[in-house]
């Protein structure tokens, strides 16, 4: 018995979470990006969502976006989706880097809740619907508030589900109860935002996941989901369990992704670059550790 998901996947199943490559002197590496989505794409990304928090999206500017969407699209044609982060905390910058986001090339965007001045949910709500007004591409919502300091409530997001172009969630709430009562009620496109839930979330209905992971291992979180689809349970169990020691190390260490998968792109000899201040790159220790696990991994 194979398994299908709830609602069809907007932008696929597997999609990357994928870094931003500089160059050493800190600029954009648009060849880097290039390379690097080529590369990604090849080895199973379904999709590319560009731009967030592990694509170091608080340090780039504007014009940097909207290159490396064009970039990115140059390099995968239309053979996977690009989604592009345009979450600001200001929602007249937000609405002008989706309509940007739609002239560079994106298939949608990612809009995650505005942070810092920490708005109550009716204001949440009206942020999300003008920004989803004001373009005419399909909306991931990004549920992070851990980083945010809101969530989105899931009474808001059931109304927000309304919306036409609010078509999938990026979910990192860790409110599991939360988004299966949203997932039952809705026809939401529930993607896995944290790895350690891809297999997890993916069993009660989503739609599958948005990776930092799959900066360096994408055939191996795609396979997790290939075996669920199967009606290999077990399988995609074994597997779920051979990339947690990955996961932890590199999404639990006390680092963030980020910094975490550009220090293993780079001994992988893929684009990556540093990260750029206030974050700081992983030391020499922490990044043969990565190494060691990584390849713990693809020698299992």
């Amino acid at each position: 018995m194979t398994y299908a998901p709830s609602t069809a996947p907007p932008f696929g199943r597997a999609l990357c979470a994928m870094i931003t490559p500089f160059t050493e002197e800190g600029a954009l590496d648009v060849a880097g990006a290039r390379q690097l989505a080529a590369h990604l794409v090849a080895e199973g990304c379904e999709g590319l969502v560009l731009s967030g928090t592990t694509g170091e999206s608080a340090t780039t500017s504007d014009a940097e976006k909207a290159e490396l969407i064009r970039a990115v699209r140059e390099a995968v044609g239309e053979r996977v989706p690009v989604v592009a982060g345009v979450g600001t905390a200001d929602t007249r910058h937000t609405v002008a880097l989706a309509l940007d986001a739609e002239k560079a090339g994106a298939d949608g965007i990612l809009l995650v809740t505005p942070y810092y001045s920490r708005p109550p949910q009716d204001a949440i709500e009206a942020h999300f619907l003008e920004v989803a007004d004001a373009t005419a591409l399909p909306v991931m919502l990004y549920d992070i508030p851990g980083r945010t300091g809101t969530r989105i409530a899931p009474e808001t997001m059931l109304r927000l589900a309304e919306h036409p172009r609010i078509v999938a969630v990026k979910d990192c709430s860790y409110d599991f109860l939360g988004t299966q009562k949203v997932l039952a009620a809705t026809d939401l496109a529930y993607y896995a935002g944290c790895d350690e839930h891809n297999l997890a979330l993916y069993a009660v209905g989503a739609a599958g996941c948005v990776s930092t992971v799959a900066n360096v291992a994408p055939g191996h979180i795609r396979a997790v989901l290939d075996a669920f689809d199967r009606g290999d349970t077990a399988l995609a169990t074994r597997l779920q369990h051979g990339l947690t020691p990955l996961i932890d190390r590199m999404m639990s260490a006390g680092l963030p992704g980020t910094v975490t998968a550009k220090a293993l792109l780079t001994t992988l000899a893929l684009p990556a670059g540093p990260v750029r201040p206030p974050l700081r790159p992983a030391d020499t220790k922490t990044t043969a550790a990565l190494r060691a696990t990584y390849d713990d991994l693809v020698t299992a």
